[in-house]
């Protein structure tokens, strides 16, 4: 399965609040949080969350014609978003996979 040897790394960010980030065994960050929390609980829900029906995947092309995701909650808040872009559809939706993306 992808991503099953991957760790999460909960880091303060420069404003002093706690952020998120998931990296491959090779060590390239493969997922990261889209915002900072105050609280470091509310950054591990982030981080933990897995599949959830009622949240939204976007796939996109960005400037550079790389295929991008992001992932958004019920209210409409961006709770997770690609690293980088994916020359492939594909690539990028085995991307999102690894942060609860199920088609």
């Amino acid at each position: 399965m992808a991503g099953e040897n991957d760790t999460f790394e909960v880091y303060t960010d420069k404003r002093g609040e706690y952020r998120w980030r998931r990296k491959a065994s090779n060590g390239q960050v493969v997922g990261a949080s889209s915002e900072g929390y105050k609280s470091k609980k509310d950054c591990e829900a982030n981080m933990n969350r897995g599949p959830n029906p009622s949240d939204k995947w976007e796939f996109y092309t960005d400037k550079r014609g790389e295929h991008r995701w992001r992932r958004k909650a019920s209210n409409g808040q961006t709770i997770g978003a690609s690293t980088e872009g994916y020359k492939s559809k594909k690539d990028c939706e085995a991307n999102a996979a690894r942060q609860g993306y199920t088609g």
